[in-house]
C-alpha cells in the first residue's frame, strides 16, 4: 500500500479510455463527413444499406420531401399552438397569484405601493377602479393585443387631479350625468385627455328639431332647440350671433354670425397673409385634395366652404363658452372635440391638406408646438398640404425660434409671407406668419 501521493501519481486508465474514444468519435464524424460531401457534388452512387428505422434524407424526390415539409409545418403550427396556450395559462396563473397577494397585503394591513397604484395617489375604488381597469378579456389571452385584458383609453394626466376625476365620475349610473361640461372641458385641458368613459346619459333636449338637408344647413343659423344651454352664458343663438358686436373677450368672438366676417373668410387672396382657398387648391393637380382636417376650426366655415368644393373636412374645435362642436354639426360638418395637446387620431399618411389658423401660435410652449408640427407632418400623406394661417409671434421669435423649428420638421415651403401685427401699435413688434407648406414626396 502507498501514501496518498503514491496514489495521485498513478495512471488513469479510465481517463485515457474515455478520451481514445471521444477522439474515434470526432474522426468516424469527419470520415462521414467528407463520404458525404463526396456523394453530394460527385454524384456519385453509395451503395449504403440504411436500418429500417434509421430517417431517410430524400435528396431529390420532392414528392416526398414536400410532404415531410408539411408534416413538419403542421408539427411547427401544433408547438405555436400549444405554445400559446401555456402563454395563456401561464397569464391567468400569474394575475390569479397577483390577486392572491393584493387580498393577502390587506389582510395584513399593508398599504399599495406607488406601482400597485400606478401612478395614482390614493387607491382606486367605485366607478373610477371601473373605468380605470384593467378588464380581463372574455376569451383570455390574444395574440392581437399579446394581453388577457383591457385598460380603457384615459389620459396619463387625470392621475395628477384623481379628487377632480372622482367627482366627474359622481353620478348613478344608467341616470342622467351630472351638467358638468365647464368642469370636465377644465378637466381635459389640464391634461386628462381623453376623458374617463363615463356609464350616465348626457342632458336630454327638449323639444329637439330635426336638422335640415345639408344643402341649406351649411350657411344657416340653427334653432335654439338643437342643444342644451346649460354651460354657457348665452341661452340663445340670437345672443352669441350678437357677442361680435358687444364689448368683452370671447374665444372666436364674430364665429357664430354666418352673415357677417364668416361669410366672405378666405374666398379673396391680397398677394400678403391671406391666402384664398382656391389659390391653394390651384397648387395641387385638380381633385387630389380630398379629406383634411382644420385644427381650431371654430364654428366650421372653412369646413363649409371646402366642402362646397367636394372636400371633406374634419373640425376640431372646443366648447370655450359657446357650442361649437353642436354648432358644426348642425351645419351638416364633421366635429372632433379634442384639445391642441391630443395627438392627432388619424393614421400616418392619410390626409391631403391640414389647415389652422390663429390657434398654432406663440402661447403654446415651443416644445408642445413642435410636438404638434411633427404630428401633423406625420398623418399628412406625400405631397399632403399644411396651411398655416394667421401664425401669431413676436418679431425676435420668428427668426430665433419659429424658422428653426419649421426646418427641422422638414416641410417644402410653398408659400411664405410675414406681416406686421398694427392693430396694437407699431411698437409692439408683432407678426403674422402665413404659409403653404409642403410634405415631400420622397
Amino acid at each position: 500500500m502507498g501514501g496518498p501521493d503514491d496514489h495521485l501519481r498513478k495512471p488513469n486508465h479510465h481517463h485515457q479510455n474515455s478520451s481514445m474514444k471521444t477522439k474515434l468519435k470526432i474522426l468516424m464524424l469527419l470520415v462521414t463527413t467528407n463520404l458525404v460531401s463526396i456523394y453530394l457534388f460527385s454524384g456519385a452512387v453509395l451503395n449504403i444499406h440504411w436500418p429500417e428505422n434509421a430517417p431517410r434524407i430524400h435528396l431529390w424526390d420532392s414528392e416526398i420531401l414536400l410532404r415531410e415539409l408539411n408534416l413538419t409545418r403542421s408539427k411547427l403550427t401544433f408547438a405555436q399552438s400549444s405554445l400559446s396556450d401555456l402563454q395563456k395559462k401561464c397569464s391567468i396563473s400569474s394575475s390569479l397569484l397577483e390577486s392572491l397577494l393584493t387580498e393577502l397585503g390587506k389582510l395584513h394591513g399593508d398599504k399599495p405601493t406607488s406601482d400597485e397604484l400606478d401612478g395614482w395617489p390614493d387607491e382606486l375604488s367605485g366607478e373610477l377602479k371601473a373605468a380605470f381597469g384593467p378588464h380581463k378579456l372574455p376569451f383570455g389571452f390574444t395574440s392581437n393585443l399579446g394581453t388577457d385584458e383591457l385598460y380603457p383609453a384615459m389620459g396619463f394626466g387625470c392621475r395628477n387631479y384623481q379628487s377632480d376625476v372622482m367627482q366627474y365620475l359622481n353620478y348613478e349610473p344608467g341616470k342622467e350625468c351630472p351638467s358638468d361640461e365647464i368642469f370636465a372641458q377644465q378637466l381635459l385641458l389640464k391634461g386628462c385627455e381623453p376623458l374617463p368613459r363615463r356609464r350616465c346619459k348626457p342632458k336630454s333636449i327638449k323639444n329637439f328639431v330635426e336638422p335640415d338637408p345639408v344643402q341649406s344647413s351649411l350657411w344657416k343659423i340653427p334653432p335654439d332647440t338643437s342643444i342644451a344651454w346649460d354651460p354657457y352664458r348665452c341661452k340663445n343663438y340670437t345672443c352669441l350671433v350678437n357677442r361680435g358686436k358687444t364689448k368683452g373677450s370671447y374665444d372666436c368672438k364674430d364665429c357664430f354670425d354666418l352673415r357677417g366676417r364668416e361669410k366672405v373668410r378666405w374666398l379673396m387672396d391680397n398677394g400678403n397673409i391671406a391666402f384664398s382657398i382656391d389659390n391653394v387648391m390651384k397648387m395641387k393637380q385638380g381633385g387630389t385634395i380630398r379629406i383634411g382636417l382644420d385644427i381650431g376650426g371654430g364654428t366650421g366655415s372653412f369646413a363649409a366652404r371646402m366642402k362646397e368644393r367636394n372636400v371633406t373636412i374634419v373640425t376640431s374645435t372646443m366648447n370655450f363658452d359657446g357650442p361649437f362642436n353642436n354648432f358644426i354639426a348642425s351645419r351638416g360638418l364633421v366635429p372632433l372635440y379634442i384639445s391642441i395637446a391630443h395627438r392627432l387620431p388619424f393614421y400616418d399618411n392619410t390626409l391631403d391638406i391640414i389647415h389652422s389658423m390663429h390657434v398654432l401660435s406663440n402661447w403654446i410652449p415651443d416644445t408642445m408646438l413642435e410636438f404638434a408640427l411633427f404630428d401633423i407632418y406625420r398623418v399628412l400623406r406625400p405631397g399632403g398640404l399644411f396651411w398655416l394661417d394667421h401664425f401669431f409671434c413676436i418679431g425676435t421669435q420668428l427668426n430665433g425660434t419659429y424658422i428653426p423649428m419649421f426646418d427641422r420638421v422638414g416641410f417644402k415651403k410653398l408659400r411664405w409671407t410675414a406681416g406686421r401685427k398694427l392693430d396694437r401699435g407699431i411698437g409692439k413688434n408683432e407678426w403674422y406668419l402665413s404659409a403653404l407648406l409642403e410634405k415631400p414626396m420622397y
